[in-house]
């Protein structure tokens, strides 16, 4: 096989292509990382490599298969989000406040996908502390858009969709607290899946919002996302929010689906919910142009699309800039420079200390955040503001089960727009906030989602299709994504120059 079209192959093919002894898993190192130096200098998606680390496990993955040993994803190379904690990277959560930090132990998640053999390249850029959806946030350097390099890739897990969609990866991790997965696939045209809060472990991922934050791959496409996500689920005793489910094959879920159903037809019999407070009048044409041709699609290969309501959908982002702000608030409070991380240099006494350590470690953003989560949470606004937020993320989980009722999934758009101009609404964060509207319920309610690409819009941009799921229903998410990609190639197509 041809080193050449190494970089062309995602999870799944290039673990077939691994089993069969076509190639080896540092021949396909080695050309990832020859594709990191020719090309991340121009993204920004990388805040670390480690090639002599990555080509070390690329070997050892080598011999596990010489020995006898398979598994899907043996010898895959793939990279982390810099919000993953790894023994042998350092993590930053792309704040200055982390700067340096080497983490004593791999978080869960890390730990789980080096078990089944993957090779790690490296650590991804993201906003600071995922607080961002544009990506514009990170301490370090910005990341490009590999289709438009003038636009965002979204936020906050922009490094690793940059990284998927311009070939440097055929996998990534990411975490989704608002959206911060299904966004930036969106804007990149790559498949991305938050699975149902508590799935995975949240164990060594660097906390923003307690009670939403989930972790969750990033890939090509969804069978790849399948692989990826059946590694790393399953109980976590150290996590206090971890499902007590036993691991799942979603990989196995999401082809047993296609069984009794016609080639022709792989989803008949399945209804997907159209709420209309998803297709609101500012939703730009030419999103709403390319989520109706995937949706029909879907009706071609067998779904009955039904009208559904969530008529509370307005409402999420006040609810989530109260919530996830307040549990930032107290999170974010470990990082005061007495134990690890930035420390400021000069200052008087201990209060001084606090003070400028957090004035030159966090980020405008975090700060932004932090001083929201904090008033909320005040004697004399706690009731007035995180309690009657509290109960209205309760009513919007209860519109999802009402909309259940009537339907298996639910599909819309994953934004209003495509990836907008950098720097386009860094003065105006309301109006960064205002983009998460179609995601944010699903986060709210601890639901699984995806973005799946469903085409282009203005100015050749990606086009992400949402599929929301009722709890624990992520083979069923998979399932019709990977029969939408089987019938088209929107998930196939590359930037240009990549």
């Amino acid at each position: 096989m041809s080193p050449k079209s190494l970089h062309e192959m995602g999870v799944a093919e290039l673990g077939r292509a691994l089993a069969d002894k076509a190639v080896s898993s540092r021949e396909a190192t080695q050309q990832l990382l020859a594709r990191v130096t020719a090309h991340d200098a121009g993204l920004g998606a990388f805040l670390h490599v480690d090639a002599t680390a990555a080509l070390a496990a690329a070997e050892a993955a080598d011999a596990r298969r010489a020995a006898g040993e398979s598994g899907a994803l043996l010898g895959v190379p793939l990279a982390h989000k810099d919000i993953f904690v790894t023994q042998d990277m350092p993590t930053t959560a792309g704040s200055k406040m982390l700067s340096g930090y080497l983490s004593p132990f791999d978080a869960t998640v890390v730990a789980r996908l080096k078990a089944a053999g993957t090779v790690s390249l490296g650590k991804l850029n993201c906003d600071e502390f995922a607080m961002g959806s544009a990506n514009e946030n990170s301490a370090y350097k910005p990341v490009a858009n590999p289709w438009d390099a003038t636009r965002v890739p979204g936020g906050s897990s922009g490094g690793s969709a940059a990284a998927v969609a311009a070939r440097l990866v055929p996998a990534a991790t990411g975490t989704d607290t608002g959206g911060s997965i299904r966004q930036p696939a969106s804007f990149t045209g790559i498949t991305g899946i938050k699975p149902t809060y508590g799935v995975c472990s949240r164990y060594g991922m660097i906390a923003f919002a307690s009670s939403l934050d989930q972790a969750g791959p990033m890939a090509r496409s969804a069978e790849d996302c399948a692989l990826l996500l059946s590694a790393m689920s399953g109980f976590d005793e150290r996590d206090a929010t971890s499902v007590q489910q036993p691991a799942q094959d979603f990989h196995a879920q999401m082809l047993a689906a296609r069984e009794g159903a016609t080639a022709a037809q792989p989803l008949k019999g399945l209804r997907i919910g159209l709420p209309r407070e998803f297709f609101p009048a500012g939703l730009s044409a030419d999103v709403a142009k390319a989520v109706r041709e995937g949706l029909t699609q879907l009706e071609k290969l067998g779904a009955t699309l039904v009208d559904v309501s969530l008529p509370r959908t307005e409402l999420a982002i006040p609810v989530y800039y109260i919530i996830a702000p307040a549990e930032a608030s107290s999170n974010l409070s470990r990082f005061d420079g007495v134990k690890f991380g930035h420390r400021a240099a000069e200052y008087s006494d201990l209060l001084d200390m606090y003070k400028k350590t957090r004035a030159q470690g966090f980020g405008a953003e975090v700060k932004r955040r932090i001083m929201i989560g904090t008033y909320v949470l005040s004697h004399g606004y706690y009731d007035a503001y995180y309690l009657q937020a509290q109960k209205l993320r309760r009513m919007i989980a209860d519109d999802f089960q009402q909309a259940f009722a009537h339907c298996d999934l639910i599909a819309g758009p994953v934004a209003p727009s495509v990836a907008w101009q950098a720097g386009e609404q860094g003065d105006d964060p309301v109006k960064a906030y205002l983009a998460d509207i179609f995601t944010l319920p699903g986060s709210l309610a601890g639901l699984p989602g995806m973005s799946v690409p469903v085409g282009f819009g203005e100015g050749g941009m990606p086009v992400g299709l949402q599929l929301l799921g009722n709890y624990f229903k992520e083979g069923q998410l998979l399932h019709t994504a990977h029969a939408l990609q089987q019938a088209t190639d929107w998930h196939q197509q590359t930037p240009a120059g990549y």
